[in-house]
């Protein structure tokens, strides 16, 4: 661990040095916002935590965005939305075989340029790194009375509904910091998630990708689009990083003219996916039928991520927009109809999804039912079971099993978690972040590298803007009388923390929101490590903008 630790502080000098211009801007433009903050926000926490005083400092934001600058520098790459930007050397060897790269792209024999630090902050790392004996973890965890004193005013808002649980663990030591109704069995909403990333990273590996391809028939001129289940597969053009049907129909095309066709019969295989394709809440605008063929997740306009009208047959409109690029390129094609591709069908190309990491970040990020519900499938066909929504959803409980972790009070029902069946604890949900973070299971990082980042990045980016921006990654969940929130903070001495909130009963869903921000900003600002009153005053934090205990 200490050659661990000297090996990565020169990275982290080296970052630090390049990011100060960017931080001291930061730190000029964040001063106004903190000392409204402070003025704000210290009569309220004054009476939580009476009789400590609290206190938002522009020090300790600037000191925080240093740090995770250089983090996420020395950790990259990563792209300007906060995500890590995976493999680019693979992904450009997955180019030259129908593959589509993640990254920029960049020329032959050209260095890709440098990643640039991430507005996020990714503070997790630094924990993480300090967990494993590098130099983001310095103090001791909190002391449970301490937090226990800080959180429960918190989370017995009114706010929260009839039913809550939460539990805090240090990440390091896997030790349970705090806790309420643990194991209590609730619904969990988009925080299932969380479940189904772990899942398929364990059954498929963090490099694993989804092959889109087109197989000619001999003797018969049949073309058949083959679905991969790629819920990232587009029809857009300038979709950076994500493999598109116009690339597929620049190749398809000069590989049938090679053979000097210029007419196919075109149908489309959807068979790598069974059951049915309908979700059980039915039709809505969060989620397409699943269906191992779509493009643009099926959506009617050019959005990327968020609720929008879908498609009723997503296979189908993906087929007939391959058909029209076809017939740009000087093939034409008849009417699409679904197929099977047979055994002796000839692959003439094919276009490759990012890594599974990249869509495990995607699909947490920006909470992607579509991608969820894929990534269920692909978990079960993995493991020996049927590509449904039960096998899915049986498939992902399995593989929490064989990782040793606490199933007792869940139950799934699909990989998205819109399903109001579904069940899990906050006992649960701590226990799949500290296993993301252990270090002998790196395939599982992803999970933790996706969180949206307070502040900026996917479900988080419009929450927090009075509070810890930057510094809480979690994912969200609502549904209607549903809120949670589980995800990980760098509290103020190092320590790398794991928290889940659930909360069910609730009537207002903004006021259930800002009661769970709330307490997840007391638990970054929370310098109550056991060893505090030994410690002289600090006046800088490891993440940025957090609350300062004095």
């Amino acid at each position: 661990m200490v050659r661990a630790a000297n090996a990565v502080r020169p990275r982290l000098a080296r970052a630090a040095a390049a990011a100060k211009p960017q931080i001291t801007r930061l730190a000029r433009t964040a001063k106004p916002q903190v000392a409204r903050i402070a003025r704000a926000t210290g009569p309220q926490v004054a009476r939580i935590t009476r009789p400590k005083t609290w206190q938002y400092t522009a020090g300790a934001a600037t000191a925080g965005l240093a740090l995770a600058a250089a983090v996420v520098t020395a950790a990259g790459p990563w792209d300007s939305s906060g995500q890590r930007t995976a493999e680019r050397d693979r992904a450009a060897a997955w180019e030259g075989a129908g593959g589509t790269s993640h990254g920029r792209a960049a020329g032959p024999g050209s260095t890709p340029p440098a990643p640039r630090p991430a507005p996020s902050a990714a503070s997790v790392l630094t924990g993480l790194g300090g967990s494993a004996g590098s130099a983001g973890s310095t103090g001791s965890a909190p002391d449970a009375q301490a937090l226990a004193g800080v959180l429960d005013p918190l989370l017995t808002d009114a706010a929260l509904g009839s039913r809550r649980a939460a539990v805090v663990v240090d990440v390091a030591t896997g030790k349970r910091l705090y806790g309420t109704a643990a194991g209590a069995s609730l619904t969990p909403a988009s925080t299932t998630k969380i479940a189904t990333g772990v899942a398929a990273l364990s059954a498929l590996g963090a490099d694993h990708r989804l092959i889109t391809r087109t197989a000619l028939e001999p003797g018969t001129g049949g073309l058949v689009l083959v679905g991969a289940g790629d819920p990232t597969l587009t029809a857009q053009k300038n979709a950076e990083g994500w493999a598109g049907l116009r690339t597929l129909a620049d190749r398809t095309a000069a590989a049938l003219k090679k053979r000097d066709v210029r007419e196919v019969a075109l149908s489309y295989d959807t068979t790598l996916f069974a059951g049915a394709r309908m979700h059980p809440i039915g039709v809505n605008d969060n989620l397409a039928p699943v269906s191992a063929l779509m493009a643009d997740e099926g959506r009617t306009d050019d959005s990327t991520s968020g609720p929008a009208a879908r498609v009723p047959d997503p296979a189908a409109d993906a087929a007939a927009k391959f058909a029209a690029f076809l017939g740009d390129r000087g093939i034409r094609a008849t009417a699409a109809g679904p197929a099977r591709a047979t055994g002796r069908a000839k692959t003439l190309a094919a276009v490759s999804s990012p890594p599974l990491s990249d869509l495990v970040e995607r699909m947490l990020t920006n909470s992607d039912n579509d991608i969820a519900e894929a990534l269920a499938r692909h978990t079960a066909l993995a493991t020996g079971k049927r590509a449904d929504f039960a096998g899915g959803a049986a498939a992902i409980g399995d593989r929490l099993k064989k990782l040793g972790l606490p199933l007792s009070g869940t139950e799934f029902h699909d990989g998205s978690g819109l399903d109001r069946s579904d069940r899990l604890t906050a006992g649960l949900l701590t226990e799949l972040l500290v296993k993301a973070g252990d270090p002998a299971l790196p395939e599982l990082r992803p999970v933790l590298t996706g969180l949206p980042v307070a502040g900026f990045t996917g479900t988080l980016s419009s929450r927090y803007t009075d509070g810890a921006a930057g510094v809480v990654r979690a994912k969200t969940g609502t549904l209607t009388g549903v809120n949670s929130l589980a995800g990980t903070v760098v509290d103020q001495d190092g320590r790398l923390l794991a928290f889940a909130f659930l909360a069910s009963g609730t009537t207002d869903p903004q006021a259930a929101q800002a009661a769970l921000d709330r307490a997840a900003t007391a638990l970054a600002g929370c310098g109550c490590g056991e060893d505090r009153s030994r410690r002289p005053p600090r006046h800088g934090l490891p993440a940025a903008a957090a609350l300062t205990y004095g």
